[in-house]
């Protein structure tokens, strides 16, 4: 045991390091939470707060928890139960069937028309031709969520250090046994690398390759609108909701790529690069919101793997340590990567379902060059004007 510090230090305080401290907690071990900013302040704040991710093998521990995490937490969370998604293009009008592939069995989803999607909702238009009302899943609002995770694992005995940033680890007989930070070393028996975009430099300090790439995902919201009954829609390359106020907040891409995400400093702020394209499209899809306002726009930074899925792993060197990326799905998979995380550190195996599609091996033939393969750059620089240029 550690002679001073924690039982086990979870870096980064997003919705996956929060979920998965209050878990630990849960079981009664002595957590604490490093991150470098606020906890929730990046994307685990700032998101679409879809909860319903069918092709991920931890889908069915979401779709259990999902609805008892208001009283689990004991804070709210304002999780609402069903999506809809809806097409405003003819050639995709039977996407259902593509659909109908992909939901596991047992949960029930019903297609719609363009009346019946225009009835549950009204701010959509004639160009609604067909949609999907998933009986599962749903919304949940970002902001609420995260600070839940954090009082909720407080009243545990969780100790969260904000603005505490990680600068390397100590090790010995092959386990870590303490992080350094801006605040000095932190002993610990366990380390839990759940950092988002810093993820992969953090693991790379213990000799581990994480491939992946940090973009920043902006999402724009509007002016207070009548509440629809369906508040959770998604289309037309969007994703989002609406809040119980009535505002509607849509992200939707496309990404701004990062070559690197430092570790200490604040994330680039956001650069409006995309909002145009994402208020155009928001129009199209709900063309009777097309005169709502602009109010604000969120942005936060992202991590992609190369497949597009997560990594959850405990190492096998450092023994003692567990990585978690979530690569863009971290807010609804958060209850069940929680749990998926608590299980590895103290069992060394998840007990609820089989993870092992998301561990490091799969990437073990991955091409060097596979960020420029996917196109998954930043943009060029754009050269100044000569002098004199008109």
């Amino acid at each position: 045991m550690a002679q001073a510090g924690t039982s086990v230090v979870v870096v980064g305080g997003g919705v996956t390091g929060l979920s998965a401290a209050w878990w630990l907690a849960r079981s009664g071990v002595d957590v604490t939470v490093l991150e470098k900013g606020i906890v929730g302040f990046e994307a685990s704040g700032r998101n679409g707060g879809g909860c319903t991710h069918y092709q991920s093998p931890l889908f069915h521990e979401e779709q259990r928890l999902w609805p008892q995490m208001d009283e689990l937490l004991g804070y709210p969370t304002e999780h609402q139960q069903k999506r809809l998604i809806f097409q405003v293009d003819e050639a995709k009008a039977d996407f259902h069937k593509g659909l109908a592939m992909r939901i596991p069995q047992g949960y029930a989803w019903e297609v719609l028309d363009g009346k019946q999607v225009r009835e549950m909702v009204p701010l959509a238009g004639d160009n609604a031709v067909s949609g999907v009302l998933c009986h599962f899943g749903g919304h949940a609002n970002p902001q609420r969520t995260s600070q839940a995770y954090a009082w909720a694992g407080q009243d545990l005995g969780v100790k969260i250090r904000q603005h505490v940033s990680v600068r390397g680890f100590e090790t010995a007989g092959g386990r870590v046994t303490g992080v350094e930070t801006s605040e000095g070393l932190v002993g610990c028996d366990a380390v839990v690398i759940a950092a988002g975009p810093q993820t992969g430099k953090l693991a790379a300090m213990l000799g581990v390759d994480l491939p992946m790439a940090a973009a920043r995902a902006e999402m724009i919201v509007t002016e207070p609108l009548p509440l629809m009954p369906m508040g959770g829609v998604d289309g037309h390359g969007l994703y989002g909701r609406q809040t119980l106020r009535g505002n509607l907040a849509y992200g939707g891409g496309p990404h701004e790529w990062y070559d690197d995400v430092a570790l200490e400093s604040a994330p680039a702020r956001p650069s409006g690069s995309v909002l145009r394209s994402l208020a155009k499209r928001v129009a199209e899809l709900l063309p009777r919101a097309a005169h709502a306002r602009v109010i604000r726009s969120w942005a936060g930074v992202i991590e992609n793997t190369p497949d597009g899925r997560p990594v959850i792993e405990r190492l096998s060197s450092p023994g003692n340590v567990t990585i978690a990326t979530m690569s863009s799905v971290g807010f609804g998979l958060s209850p069940a990567s929680g749990h998926a995380i608590r299980d590895l550190v103290i069992d060394g195996a998840c007990s609820f379902a089989d993870i092992s599609k998301l561990s490091l091996a799969r990437f073990a033939t991955l091409s060097p060059n596979w960020r420029r393969d996917l196109n998954w750059l930043p943009p060029e620089p754009i050269a100044p004007l000569a002098q004199g240029a008109a």
